[in-house]
């Protein structure tokens, strides 16, 4: 029995043990999971695709920030992240892309907003990058907009909940990096 953290920024653990690893170099088109000891189990998504955002692509990523295990359902949070603008939900057991979805529940949307203001309406898309995506025990994801200054609430199917915005001045590389919740069984407090 191992009492391993969920997540570590382009590492997770999932309920069985292994370890997912996705990375935000300028290549990195894929997510890999290896069992404990160390064995190759799986890649997904491919480090050879196309250069440029696709974050409605089902097969690759553009650039994952992290990745997070829900053990309740059994499936990773992917905040695809540095190049596209989404959060993908995989199953654990398959590597499956099951749903993903853009800010606001939209269809996600790889248009340039230009550079973030505090004073413009708010972006109806992410913003590069999504930095996290959280899921809680209470079934919510709480994920990092970075540089839209905002964490969206989202219930874990995608439909979106509620915002919050955190030092709206801040501009250039934002003000939402990550986010962690407190251990008790409620997850009282949010970091």
């Amino acid at each position: 029995e191992y009492d391993w953290p969920t997540s570590n920024h382009g590492l997770a653990i999932d309920n069985m043990g292994n370890i997912w690893i996705g990375g935000n170099g300028g290549t990195d088109k894929h997510v890999l999971q290896f069992a404990i000891d160390g064995t190759f189990l799986q890649q997904i998504g491919d480090p050879n695709a196309r250069d440029g955002r696709d974050s409605n692509d089902m097969v690759n990523f553009g650039q994952v920030a992290k990745l997070s295990n829900h053990s309740a359902t059994n499936e990773l949070f992917v905040a695809d992240g540095y190049q596209n603008k989404r959060v993908v939900v995989l199953d654990a057991d398959t590597g499956e892309f099951k749903r993903f979805w853009g800010a606001y529940g939209n269809v996600p949307d790889d248009t340039n907003l230009g550079p973030y203001r505090a004073d413009a309406p708010l972006a109806q898309q992410f913003r590069s990058p999504v930095h996290c995506a959280e899921p809680t025990t209470d079934g919510l994801v709480y994920v990092c907009d970075r540089a839209n200054d905002r964490i969206q609430v989202f219930h874990s199917d995608g439909t979106f909940d509620k915002e919050m915005f955190l030092r709206k001045e801040t501009r250039g590389s934002g003000s939402v990096w990550d986010i962690a919740f407190s251990r008790d069984p409620d997850q009282t407090y949010l970091y």
